[in-house]
C-alpha cells in the first residue's frame, strides 16, 4: 500500500484547524505530487453547473481550468459516474491535453454519498503509470475530502 495515510491525517488536522476549501485542495494536490513518479501533476477539479473548475494543482499548469462534464477523461467520470485509469491518453478519442509530456491519467472522483463534488485528476508522464494501489491511494485521499470538504 502506498503511504497515503499520513496525507489523510494531514488533512483532518488541517480541517481541525478550520482550513478553508481551497487550502484543503492544494495540500491533497501537494502531498500526492511530493510522492513523486508517477504522479506528475495533480489537479483537483470541483463541479460547478454542469462544469469541472479547477481549484488547486500541484506540478504543472494547464490551460483546461473549465471542464464541460462528457468532455475529456475528467468530464466523462463524471458523466459516467466512475473513476478513469487511462494507461495510455494518446488512444483516447476525447483527451484534452493538459501537458504534452502526459503519457496515462487516474481521475477518482470525489463522491459524498450519490453526489460528485468533484476530482482529483492525476496525470503522469510514465505509460501506463498508475496500477490498482496508486488508485485505492488517491480513493483513500479523495473519500476523506468528500468528508471534510
Amino acid at each position: 500500500m502506498l503511504p497515503t495515510s499520513p496525507i489523510v491525517r494531514a488533512l483532518r488536522a488541517a480541517h481541525v484547524h478550520d482550513a478553508s476549501r481551497a487550502e484543503l485542495l492544494q495540500l491533497a494536490c501537494d502531498r500526492l505530487r511530493g510522492l513523486g513518479a508517477p504522479y506528475t501533476s495533480v489537479y483537483a477539479y470541483m463541479l460547478h453547473d454542469g462544469e469541472l473548475v479547477l481549484e488547486a494543482f500541484a506540478g504543472r499548469e494547464t490551460e483546461h481550468t473549465r471542464i464541460p462534464v462528457g468532455r475529456g477523461v475528467c468530464g466523462t467520470a463524471v458523466a459516467t459516474g466512475e473513476d478513469q485509469n487511462v494507461p495510455d491518453v494518446a488512444a483516447v478519442g476525447n483527451y484534452l491535453a493538459c501537458n504534452l509530456e502526459t503519457k496515462s491519467e487516474l481521475v477518482v472522483l470525489i463522491r459524498r454519498g450519490q453526489t460528485t463534488l468533484g476530482q482529483l485528476d492525476v496525470d503522469s508522464d510514465v505509460p501506463a503509470g498508475f496500477t490498482e494501489p496508486h488508485h485505492r491511494a488517491v480513493k483513500e485521499i479523495a473519500d476523506a475530502l468528500a468528508v471534510l470538504l
